[in-house]
């Protein structure tokens, strides 16, 4: 018998399987084709605005996303850089042929791990309880827990135009029957929608008319744990154009022949990564789209034309490819088109990603209603982690709100539900100033060595990077400048307000325009790694904000310690408001902070319910 199945070899598979194994669990990894375990059907990177944050606290929880990107992109840019560090985030350009492969090596090399190539079609239920899954052959493999990580895959359907056609991304075999059965087992499904560009053969474009967009010239990682395992000279451009009337006049008289315009699809697409006709209908004021070319891999010659979703038929594909600049001549390899799949009601899911219906069933990734890999790859370790602690009857891990953005998604999907895919964006999360790209690892890998989910070394890493924070600052707070005559022409020269006499540098760091590097250009020398650096002048420019930011945090705490009892009947509770009441009974929240969160639920209603609470559990 296995500890846990994994069903789905995408990327939250791949993050629960592999973090279940390294916890020391048995594990089965069962996917309906290995050669597409860790595939990207879509966009050929990992990260981007939000989610690149989600990549690095995968990689501070031991998870593998962050490490197999570092050594399989193309390109890797720091979004926002110039902005404040709350919304700063890595996006790598990724090689499409070689993540998957370094992925597998990865998973095939993690200990404990086992990989079956099947399609699992149903579940073994007794008593509402998980015993295993069965396989389309009728194969019955037993199992304490199972983690259900089927992206796309659930009863798919590829749409180009009005043709309809059954399967998975690239047309793989889907799977027909599960979503049949949860739905027969309680669950409720409903079904989603997302889509993918042309893909664009290299020697037809003319990239000389395009603004080309080149890697940063400062070295990056996601990983925590690894050097940096690329050279800047040889990362690959990538190149933006627009979308012009032409294009839009293309679109605007073809709409109907469109799977979504023309009533041919059914699911629900994602709002914030709409198709090309629904950005001209939505934002019919505007003149031009952004769009962006990307190489897939050096071992091909496809480019990714990013921002070009479509679900329009083929012939009307052409057109509008022809009709953007560089691409008159444009030879289109694959077809954009448009995928519908079942996903679950996530209301039906615990904080911990375990089922409400189904005891030891865990759900991941794009079958919990969200969009992309980063989310996906962020619940899959959450699922991973926590269907051990299950096994081990410890306290599931529950990332909050102010901990981690994986917990504003999970939190998220389980208090407020989806109708469309979910996707993260910084605007969700209401402590971004915590939760940084730059702190990830300070965040979480205390929750990971208290679960056991990173190894011994990376735990005594992060403790002394940690020492050596707190050494630099309190070297800043111990150490004043002398404002010599030299000195104060430093401060001049630069154009800087002069400081007060015996400042300490502490204190001079949190005045505008003074930076770590300037200090140690003119006035001391600390020798210290760029990552420290960046953590200390963060941590002292932004201490005010942080403050003031942990004072909120206090307040929620509060109200997430007080829990509320399982067995209440909330018919029970007067004066609540009839939506509250209904809303309360459906999600059935652990916390009175949960509660306060969802969407219908009031002030007043959470005043009469902690009302109730304290008169019939005496609570505080």
């Amino acid at each position: 018998m296995y500890d846990v199945i994994v069903v789905g070899g995408g990327h939250a598979g791949c993050e629960a399987s592999h973090i279940a194994a390294q916890m020391g669990g048995k594990v089965l990894l069962v996917t309906g084709n290995i050669k597409n375990i860790g595939d990207m059907p879509c966009n050929p990177s990992i990260g981007g605005t939000a989610k690149g944050i989600i990549v690095r606290e995968v990689d501070a929880l031991g998870g593998l996303m962050g490490k197999i990107a570092d050594i399989s992109h193309l390109q890797i840019k720091m979004l926002n850089n110039s902005k404040g560090p709350a919304v700063r985030s890595l996006r790598a350009q990724a090689d499409k042929i070689t993540y998957p492969k370094n992925m597998l090596k990865a998973l095939k090399n993690t200990k404990n791990l086992e990989i079956k190539e099947a399609m699992v079609e149903d579940l073994i239920v007794e008593d509402n309880t998980i015993k295993g899954v069965i396989t389309a052959e009728g194969e019955k493999i037993a199992s304490k827990t199972v983690i259900l990580t089927t992206g796309t895959y659930l009863k798919g359907n590829i749409l180009i135009g009005s043709e309809n056609t059954p399967g998975g991304p690239h047309g793989e075999k889907r799977s027909n029957y599960l979503s049949e059965k949860l739905k027969e087992y309680g669950l409720k499904i409903m079904r989603l929608k997302t889509g993918t560009p042309q893909r664009i053969k290299k020697d037809s474009i003319d990239f000389s008319v395009m603004q080309e967009e080149k890697g940063d010239s400062h070295y990056w990682k996601f990983s925590f744990d690894t050097p940096y395992q690329y050279k800047i000279e040889d990362q690959q451009s990538c190149y933006l154009i627009y979308t012009n009337e032409k294009t839009h006049e293309i679109i605007r008289n073809n709409l109907k022949k469109s799977a979504m315009y023309g009533g041919y699809a059914t699911g629900i697409g994602p709002r914030y990564c709409p198709s090309i006709e629904d950005k001209i209908v939505r934002f019919a004021d505007k003149e031009r789209h952004q769009l962006f070319l990307e190489p897939e891999s050096i071992y091909y010659d496809d480019w990714y034309l990013q921002g070009f979703s479509t679900s329009m038929p083929r012939d009307v594909q052409e057109q509008m490819v022809h009709s953007l600049k560089g691409l008159e001549n444009a030879k289109i390899t694959k077809y954009a088109y448009a995928i519908e799949y079942d996903a679950i009601n996530p209301l039906q899911v615990k904080p911990s990603l375990e089922n409400k219906i189904l005891t030891n069933l865990f759900t991941a990734g794009q079958i919990n209603g969200t969009s992309g890999y980063e989310e996906a790859a962020g619940q899959g370790i959450m699922a991973g982690i926590n269907a051990i602690l299950k096994i081990r009857e410890e306290e599931p891990l529950i990332l909050k709100r102010s901990d981690a953005y994986i917990g504003v998604l999970i939190d998220d999907l389980v208090t407020k539900g989806t109708i469309e895919p979910y996707r993260m964006l910084t605007s969700r999360a209401e402590f971004r100033l915590l939760l940084r790209s730059d702190n990830a690892d300070l965040r979480l890998r205390e929750y990971a060595h208290r679960v056991g989910s990173i190894t011994k070394e990376q735990y005594q890493n992060y403790l002394t990077k940690k020492e050596k924070i707190n050494k630099y600052i309190e070297f800043l707070k111990t150490n004043h400048l002398s404002l010599t005559e030299e000195n104060k022409q430093i401060f001049i020269k630069a154009n800087i307000e002069l400081p007060r006499p015996n400042m300490t540098y502490y204190d001079l760091l949190k005045r505008p325009g003074i930076t770590l590097e300037f200090l140690e250009k003119n006035f001391f020398h600390y020798e210290e790694d760029l990552e420290i650096l960046e953590q200390v002048e963060i941590e002292v420019k932004y201490e005010g904000y942080i403050k003031k930011t942990f004072k909120e945090v206090e307040k929620l705490l509060k109200l997430e310690e007080k829990e509320i009892p399982e067995d209440i009947d909330y018919d029970k509770v007067a004066n609540l408001a009839n939506e509250a009441r209904q809303k309360l009974k459906q999600i059935r929240p652990e916390t009175i902070a949960q509660a306060s969160r969802i969407s219908g639920v009031n002030p007043v209603d959470i005043s009469v319910l902690s009302i109730y609470l304290k008169k019939e559990y005496n609570h505080e």
